[in-house]
């Protein structure tokens, strides 16, 4: 007995019919014939094809892609911008522990010399 059913897959529909990648599958597709009804005109079903590469699919390709870039972008961008911030602040506290050490130092050598002065 035959089977019923052909293949639903693009690929799979390439692969029975030995067709080339710019060959047009849904004119391959294995349709089912109806049986008729009341006098109609014969009518036949075919299955949908999955994984058919249609315009739409490279349209939302694309835009994928382009979203991944825009993202990576941003985030290179944001990593520079946040870089260059911590380099900043890292300078500002070195400025003020070095302020601090002055500071320090002064108030030290201070108290040192007014220690040195009463002793006299």
């Amino acid at each position: 007995i035959p089977r019923r059913l052909g293949p639903k897959r693009a690929s799979k529909i390439r692969k029975l019919f030995n067709l080339s990648k710019e060959d047009d599958v849904r004119q391959y597709v294995v349709r089912r014939p109806l049986p008729e009804r009341d006098g109609k005109k014969a009518k036949s079903k075919a299955p949908k094809i999955q994984r058919l590469v249609t315009p739409v699919v490279l349209q939302r390709k694309r835009a994928r892609l382009a979203l991944k870039k825009k993202r990576v972008a941003k985030k290179r961008e944001e990593h520079a911008d946040y870089t260059k911030l911590l380099a900043q602040r890292m300078k500002e506290a070195k400025e003020r522990k070095q302020e601090r050490k002055r500071s320090n130092s002064r108030s030290k050598g201070d108290s040192i010399r007014e220690s040195t002065s009463k002793s006299k």
